[in-house]
């Protein structure tokens, strides 16, 4: 199996930054792509950022681009989202999200369903 946790949200001023990280665990090799969705209150769960380990392809949601990247430590199976220029409309559960086994391209990146594992999601909010 596989566990994410994630960390790193709060509360943060519009303009700000913060960096979340997810860390992987478990049977990692089974772990070909990493990716970071949000989901506001009353709102289905959006895809932000993803990645392929390996290969260095990305896919960044039109709503966040300019604003967040997305780094990664291979030795310790870490992701970091790193916002900036936030906004109020930014505010949301984030969470890390794993496909098993295979890589992800195009409209897969968007697709809960493609996405087998979940970590628990760590609250961003951002105030005027």
């Amino acid at each position: 199996q596989v566990q994410l946790v994630e960390s790193g949200g709060g509360l943060v001023q519009a303009g700000g930054s913060l960096r979340l990280s997810c860390t992987a665990s478990g049977r990692t090799a089974s772990i070909y792509a990493m990716a970071w969705f949000r989901q506001a209150p009353g709102k289905e769960r959006e895809f932000v950022v993803g990645f392929n380990w390996n290969h260095d392809s990305t896919a960044t949601a039109d709503s966040v681009k300019g604003r967040f990247t997305v780094s990664r430590d291979y030795s310790t199976m870490t992701i970091y989202l790193e916002m900036s220029s936030l906004k109020n409309e930014d505010t949301a559960v984030y969470y890390c999200a794993v496909p098993l086994s295979k890589r992800l391209y195009g409209k897969e990146w968007y697709m809960t369903t493609q996405y087998a594992i979940w970590g628990q999601g760590t609250q961003v909010t951002v105030s005027s």
